[in-house]
């Protein structure tokens, strides 16, 4: 325990310091300022205003930055310190491996969500301040589904990390598995169900595999209780699973992809060449 403790703390420090974590801070921070500065909270849209508009609009932009954002700064965690012989350093001391893997795999998180929580709250006092209507359960729920989704691509680029035997090849795989969770999924289940008359409910369960369509999805419910922004599929998944039963769904599915993809990228660790 000590070992994990001290193995999170340093990589903390270490990562604080870099660019990245800079740079990381002020694309969440930033964005909720601009859309500040725009009067976002002043207008209206499909009936969205003041504080619940400006967080319709973060959790859209979230969906398109944060998957990518996150991958970029996990997938050289292990493979950069494997090229740059600092890895071998860790383990020529007495931490064990699991110590060593799970310690970056915390630090990492908390690098990655307390930024996107400190938007959020930053969002909300601003509004308290401004007298707008705060929608507390709303912007809880958005925290919880903002940390499920960041331990999903966490989880996701330690595997990658574990993987690749160079930084450049990870860089590369996460653009490319960000672009299709993002773009092609929806295009290509699109044209199956056009082409091949596919049953509906096999193209919403086939969807609903990808995490950022589920993160999208749950992001809308709170705001449409009757998703009607994404068509006749809202009939399927709010049949199959009820409001409560798709809440649940959003904040658990990311979670357990995370851990069963941290867990393979351990394991992968443990066996693979560590030198």
């Amino acid at each position: 325990m000590r070992a994990l403790i001290q193995i999170t703390l340093s990589d903390f420090k270490e990562s604080v310091r870099a660019k990245w974590f800079l740079i990381y801070s002020l694309v969440f921070g930033g964005a909720v300022i601009l859309l500040f500065v725009l009067g976002i909270t002043e207008s209206k849209v499909l009936g969205f205003t003041g504080l619940s508009r400006l967080l319709v609009t973060y959790i859209q932009l979230c969906v398109a930055i944060l998957p990518i954002l996150v991958l970029i700064s996990t997938v050289r965690s292990v493979v950069g310190d494997r090229e740059a012989n600092i890895l071998e350093y860790f383990l020529s001391m007495p931490v064990s491996l699991g110590a060593y893997f799970w310690g970056k795999v915390i630090s990492k998180f908390f690098l990655i969500f307390v930024p996107i929580l400190s938007a959020l709250i930053g969002a909300v006092i601003w509004g308290f301040f401004k007298n707008l209507a705060i929608p507390w359960s709303i912007a809880g729920y958005y925290a919880i589904l903002l940390g499920s989704l960041s331990w999903c691509f966490l989880g996701l680029g330690m595997y990658i990390s574990t993987v690749v035997k160079k930084q450049e090849w990870g860089l590369g795989l996460s653009v490319l598995i960000w672009l299709i969770l993002l773009l092609f999924i929806d295009a290509v289940l699109i044209g199956l169900m056009m082409q091949h008359q596919i049953i509906e409910g096999v193209i919403v369960g086939i969807a609903l595999l990808n995490p950022v369509m589920v993160f999208r999805t749950g992001a809308v419910l709170l705001f449409d209780p009757e998703l009607t922004a994404i068509g006749p599929a809202s009939y399927v998944i709010l049949d199959r699973l009820g409001f409560a039963g798709f809440l649940s769904f959003s904040i658990l599915y990311p979670i357990l992809l995370g851990w069963l993809f941290s867990t393979l990228g351990f394991l992968r660790f443990k066996k693979g060449d560590l030198a």
